[in-house]
């Protein structure tokens, strides 16, 4: 768990830190949490991956935090809580543990397990990961973009240490 734990309560987002993203449940209670999880048993061995939803469908499962979460940082994270009115904690648990088991459609960029989780706390599915990612990618390009030009830049304008000698 992180340095700043806060004790969950019902209702509560759950965001899990993975290599790349963030995995994002709702909690409900007792030390369980509600998410989407990969449809087969096989897709298990890689559940620290992004790849662990290979398909275009998830299954609501309802698992232990700490089983889910692993060795993985994870907090409490009601981001949107100024935004949007979270729903009755008894409503929010209520429709979670109502689809469990329900096979739902899986799409990284418009149906993922922050849009999921987002939906049961407030009624409204949000994810800001996948822009965030995209951004991140773009800058990370740009910048190596620039460094490459600064590179070839500098050795064309810059006299080789042959043509000082």
């Amino acid at each position: 768990m992180s340095d700043y734990y806060v004790e969950p309560k019902p209702g509560d987002l759950i965001e899990i830190s993975r290599v790349g993203y963030k995995h994002w449940a709702i909690y409900v209670g007792a030390g369980y949490v509600i998410h989407l999880a990969p449809k087969d048993d096989l897709a298990q061995a890689s559940v620290n991956s992004i790849m662990s939803i290979p398909s275009e469908k998830a299954v609501v499962k309802k698992e232990l935090l700490w089983e889910i979460a692993r060795s993985n940082a994870c907090r409490v994270n009601n981001k949107y809580d100024r935004k949007y009115q979270p729903l009755p904690a008894g409503q929010i648990v209520q429709e979670a543990e109502s689809l469990l088991g329900k096979e739902v459609n899986y799409r990284v960029a418009s149906q993922n397990c922050e849009h999921f989780a987002t939906w049961l706390r407030y009624g409204t599915a949000r994810s800001d990961q996948v822009r965030e990612t995209v951004a991140s990618a773009v800058g990370m390009i740009g910048v190596g973009v620039i460094l490459g030009l600064a590179t070839l830049l500098g050795s064309l304008l810059l006299p080789s240490r042959h043509e000082e000698k």
